[in-house]
């Protein structure tokens, strides 16, 4: 089959939608299906910047949210017209990667069935690009459910996703939950120390990673608000964290108040290559996330990631995070903005270092049984074909 794989984001970039694009792709082409990727990055950057950043910045200042509405609108025409330039590859399907692909394809004439990776409009209330109450709530939610019911299939990263779209839209999606290439996110410990080495880390501090979006819905600040109470007991202990985001500067300010910013370090956006090295070296991985404005964490690409490399994991009991981590066997699940257990839960992984190897290679089989890129690729065929 020809397949396009078309998202109105950047590809690549820092996130879980650019990931799981590009671990898809690997795995259709491993099965031997030609796939390639359209994206907003494939528009000229002066355009960009002229039909989209400049005026949806200047929209936002008289009302906020017309912006955020506006960019998406544009984005989809953009992308449409580089769809009907490309007509003539006759792709068999397109897979979009949200709501505004979907619409997309679907006024560029081509097949197109979507994956729903969260909720749109929620998530844009969370991140306070709309606010609660707006017509612009009420715009992206009927958009949502415009695209839901347009599209030839459905396709839900978690089975949350997939009761939300049923629920708003009365369409039955198929659960796929997120996947990673289980070749390239692999225990890597012998090479711990020489990344350490090459990042700067200290060989012998006690290294936790946090490979997340700097959002609200990614709890990243709970991290900070644990780590004076690992201090105390581990005073070089370190919190590192890869993604950019609004949280920055909220994140930046409570690093300061409480005097810990030789202990923490925010390296910003660092390519997906990078993020294996820094799995490999750190003693424990953080997913923090939290219950935001209606949203919850899908099936995390950064927590299969983390069982996949062999990294004991800590992750808040909250969306498919729950369906990922068994708690006590492959890691450990606390409750979501629990500052006290959070911390707890830091000091003991690293209080019992053999109970964090034993998480870790239960979680490392989980992740070769259950969620490697080929057998979801599998399922993505089959849905394709079945949409023809």
């Amino acid at each position: 089959m020809k397949i396009l794989l078309a998202t109105v984001y950047h590809y690549p970039h820092t996130g879980g939608l650019s990931v799981h694009v590009a671990t898809l792709k690997a795995g259709l082409e491993a099965r031997g299906h030609e796939v390639d990727i359209l994206s907003f990055t494939d528009i000229p950057e002066f355009q960009q910047k002229a039909a989209v950043r400049g005026p949806g910045f200047l929209m936002n200042k008289v009302s906020k949210g017309k912006g955020f509405v506006y960019g998406l609108k544009q984005r989809k025409k953009m992308l449409q017209k580089l769809m009907e330039a490309q007509k003539e590859k006759n792709y068999d399907i397109v897979n979009a990667q949200e709501v505004y692909a979907t619409f997309a394809a679907l006024d560029a004439g081509l097949p197109v069935v979507s994956t729903v990776h969260g909720y749109l409009t929620y998530e844009a209330l969370s991140a306070g690009n709309i606010l609660k109450g707006s017509p612009e709530e009420t715009f992206l939610l009927a958009q949502e459910i415009e695209a839901y019911r347009k599209t030839r299939s459905i396709i839900t990263v978690d089975t949350r996703i997939k009761d939300y779209v049923k629920r708003e839209a009365g369409i039955q999606g198929t659960a796929i939950r997120n996947f990673i290439n289980v070749d390239d996110f692999k225990p890597d410990a012998e090479n711990k120390l020489a990344y350490r080495e090459k990042h700067h880390v200290p060989a012998d501090a006690p290294v936790f990673f946090v490979p997340r979006r700097l959002t609200k819905k990614n709890g990243v600040i709970y991290p900070i608000l644990s780590l004076p109470a690992v201090l105390e007991k581990y005073p070089n202990a370190k919190l590192i964290y890869a993604g950019t985001g609004e949280a920055m500067d909220e994140m930046k300010k409570l690093i300061a108040e409480r005097d810990i910013g030789a202990s923490v370090e925010l390296l910003g956006a660092i390519p997906h290559h990078v993020i294996k090295e820094y799995y490999a070296l750190a003693d424990v991985v953080l997913v923090p996330s939290v219950y935001s404005e209606g949203v919850e964490e899908a099936t995390s690409i950064s927590a299969l990631e983390a069982m996949g490399s062999g990294s004991p994991l800590i992750a808040c009991a909250v969306g498919g995070l729950k369906e990922i981590v068994n708690h006590g066997v492959d890691g450990l699940l606390v409750a979501e903005k629990n500052v006290e257990e959070l911390s707890d839960a830091m000091i003991d992984l690293l209080d019992n270092p053999e109970k964090g190897k034993q998480f870790a290679a239960a979680a490392r089989k989980k992740i070769e049984d259950e969620y490697s890129h080929l057998a979801a690729a599998e399922k993505y065929e089959a849905i394709y074909k079945a949409s023809l």
